[in-house]
């Protein structure tokens, strides 16, 4: 059996030990400290906004962003469904209702259409959403243009959801800046990671300050331990932040390496029958975090589930594309806003959709495995077909 290659490994860049060091040395062991304060600075000065902060997760992040905008129970929340089931649940703790928005063809984003759909019917029933989570999926933005034209016109705040799209531009404008609060993640899959934590962006100062009280406790300003509001512990490691200052520092080089990947995939596999990888919209950079494509077996004899079921037995770890969440039983009779009139672009790159290994230290020979077993696949199945077809017209 060949060495495992799996989805999107960690990449360290070997000076990060450096740092944990320097840590344990100072014995700043704590979800405070130097590397947590640099690395807030260093961040938003990297993504251009004025603040950030580092917390233990990205769905802390998410969860944060609710409480600044004072979303509560019988709330309702948009929410892109073709995502992690992380960029909800943090409306459940809440206790608000999350209303699902369908995606369109071009990014595999929230389409649009879908939400402006959803907001002329929450007017209709006086009941508007307290906020928007979009969510920038496998490294690409949405359209954001169009998303933040529609809700500012209903005047309801965007949560950018940029977990898998640090480093992405929309238009020029990093992605998770365009939005009025942007979340991001480092779990350990992630393009750059700090084994696990998040971060909290925006140019609005009242939100940052509000988030740091709100991540440590919301202990009040008394010098014994007081609290009138419910706090949370969603502060970032010292240690890990370290970790995260010498990730940032790669996080060009990372996303190039990503990109490069994607090219190889497809310049060596669009030409297959039935094959449509994720495209990137127009004047937009996506970091191409996961390598995806569409498969649409009308046109060949191959299925997502065979390619999956081949990798795997080749020691090689691939997943289909995200379940909608409308589809989840967590989520069950939850509003959903299809793209179109009994058209449903998740659920159709739900049936079709296949992520590749991806990973910045994905080596050239290993994606040639990956390559090679994928062609074999086709090959065999696509052979067995015309056979089929052939004795079919014999008959």
């Amino acid at each position: 059996m060949q060495s495992k290659i799996y989805l999107s490994p960690p990449h360290m860049s070997g000076r990060e030990e450096a740092m944990i060091q320097e840590a344990f040395m100072t014995n700043w062991i704590a979800p405070v400290g130097p590397h947590v304060d640099m690395f807030e600075k260093e961040f938003a000065d990297c993504i251009g906004v004025k603040d950030a902060v580092a917390v233990n997760s990205g769905t802390a992040a998410i969860h944060l962003a609710l409480l600044l905008l004072d979303v509560k129970r019988g709330d309702r929340v948009f929410c892109s469904t073709l995502t992690f089931v992380a960029s909800a649940n943090p409306i459940l703790y809440q206790g608000a209702e999350p209303v699902f928005i369908d995606s369109e063809p071009d990014s595999w984003n929230m389409s649009p259409r879908a939400l402006k759909k959803a907001f002329q019917e929450a007017v209709y029933e006086e009941k508007l959403p307290k906020a928007v989570i979009v969510v920038n999926l496998y490294g690409q933005s949405a359209k954001m243009d169009e998303i933040m034209s529609i809700c500012k016109q209903f005047n309801v705040p965007v949560i950018e959801d940029a977990a898998e799209s640090l480093g992405a531009t929309f238009h020029g404008k990093p992605s998770g800046t365009i939005g009025d609060i942007g979340c991001f993640s480092f779990n350990g899959n992630k393009i750059i990671t700090t084994s696990g934590g998040g971060m909290l962006i925006s140019n609005n100062p009242d939100f940052i300050k509000r988030t740091r009280f709100l991540a440590s406790q919301a202990r009040d300003d008394a010098p014994h331990y007081q609290h009138s509001t419910l706090g949370y512990n969603y502060g970032l490691s010292n240690l890990l932040a370290g970790v995260g200052r010498e990730q940032l520092k790669v996080l060009n080089d990372r996303m190039e390496a990503r990109r490069e990947i994607f090219n190889y995939y497809y310049n060596e596999l669009s030409t297959l029958p039935g094959v449509y990888f994720m495209r990137e919209l127009a004047n937009t950079q996506s970091n191409r975090w996961l390598t995806t494509f569409y498969l649409n077996d009308k046109e060949t004899n191959v299925t997502v589930n065979q390619l999956i079921k081949q990798l795997a037995d080749e020691n090689i770890e691939a997943r289909p594309v995200w379940k909608p969440l409308h589809l989840q039983p967590l989520f069950k009779g939850a509003k959903y806003y299809s793209h179109g009139l009994n058209t449903h672009i998740a659920e159709q790159l739900f049936s079709g959709g296949i992520c590749l290994p991806s990973g910045s230290n994905l080596t050239l020979s290993q994606q040639d495995r990956i390559i090679s077993c994928i062609r074999k696949v086709f090959k065999t199945s696509n052979t067995s077909r015309e056979y089929l077809v052939s004795v079919e017209n014999e008959l």
